[in-house]
């Protein structure tokens, strides 16, 4: 391995990362390889998840991928016997698989409601499920692990047509405040991560025009964010002193308002 991982604010711990096949996954799923964690990488697609650890391992960190699907309790339960034998467990999750579909509410698009609360909740729930135990079991051995949720500004505002979206998010921020109550005081940190608008896959999965033609106007108005962006925040939260909990980050770009 090139680089000195002794001197890492992240060696020594093992992090999990769902949704690791693109945009905020996989770049954080980098900056926490290169702060020294070894990442198990977590998606359904196994051929995005294998480029991402040789590109993470290129660079001198350590990953591994587990291709599963968030809202398949069977599969993470595997997945985290896995972190557990291969790893002795994971002490960072970060929760990212999601799912963006606006549309306005009078479409009924039931499909897509389903989809999103299937994955941005039941998928999320599946992964704390499954890796709390282990989350817990770290803290007590080691002074801190690590629970990242990733929710959105529309937790918090209002967006027109992405209402469905927006309850699922508010779901993530609620319950991550929520589960601070219950696990801050064994050492797990929990905290929810809350970005504006991010240039990422998320956006070529809306096939409603009215939001498509939203996002473009935001897109010409104002620099987005990158995921790089928010991977940063994340490295940042994760390297803070075991006492230190950031419970709710609001990450913007510059130029959006709300």
């Amino acid at each position: 391995m090139s680089t000195n991982t002794t001197s890492l604010p992240l060696a020594g711990r093992v992090a999990v990362v769902t949704g690791a096949s693109s945009g905020i996954g996989a770049a954080s799923a980098e900056k926490l390889a290169a702060l020294g964690a070894r990442v198990v990488v977590l998606a359904r697609r196994a051929e995005r998840l294998a480029e991402l650890v040789e590109r993470i391992e290129k660079n001198g960190g350590s990953a591994v991928a587990i291709a599963a699907d968030v809202t398949d309790v069977e599969a993470m339960r595997a997945a985290a016997a896995r972190v557990e034998t291969e790893f002795g467990g994971a002490d960072l999750l970060l929760n990212n698989a999601g799912v963006m579909l606006p549309a306005p509410i009078e479409e009924l698009a039931t499909a897509q409601w389903k989809q999103q609360i299937d994955l941005n909740i039941t998928g999320l729930m599946n992964a704390i499920g499954v890796f709390t135990p282990q989350l817990v079991k770290a803290a007590a051995e080691r002074g801190v692990a690590d629970l990242i949720n990733t929710s959105s500004i529309a937790a918090q505002n209002i967006f027109p047509t992405f209402a469905v979206y927006s309850g699922t998010k508010a779901y993530v921020s609620q319950l991550s405040r929520t589960l601070r109550a219950e696990l801050g005081a064994k050492k797990v940190r929990v905290s929810a991560v809350e970005p504006g608008i991010v240039g990422t896959e998320l956006q070529s999965h809306v096939t409603d025009q009215g939001a498509l033609d939203w996002l473009e106007g935001a897109k010409a108005a104002m620099e987005w964010l990158t995921p790089e962006d928010v991977a940063e925040t994340i490295g940042f939260i994760a390297t803070l002193p075991p006492r230190v909990n950031l419970q709710q980050v609001t990450v913007m770009p510059t130029g959006q308002a709300s």
